[in-house]
């Protein structure tokens, strides 16, 4: 799966997500505006048209999608 293209709104939405999760995580109290925005991101992460595609129907792909964020950020 290390081979798979994702269209680059779909990876700078999972970075999204990760940041947003991560600084969740950080901060115990007055979360509600970033519980808002996980939901959101979280929502356009599942309803992607990439998804639709015979690569994105493969549960491999959310994983990969993940990795490659996740290396990206730490780039």
């Amino acid at each position: 799966m290390a081979h798979t293209t994702f269209p680059p709104d779909l990876i700078e939405t999972q970075r999204d997500w990760i940041r947003t999760y991560e600084a969740l995580a950080r901060r115990p109290l007055h979360t509600a505006a970033l519980r808002r925005r996980l939901q959101e991101l979280s929502s356009r992460l599942a309803s992607h048209p990439f998804w639709d595609t015979g690569v994105g129907r493969s549960p491999a792909a959310r994983v990969e999608l993940r990795r490659q964020a996740r290396a990206e950020e730490g780039a």
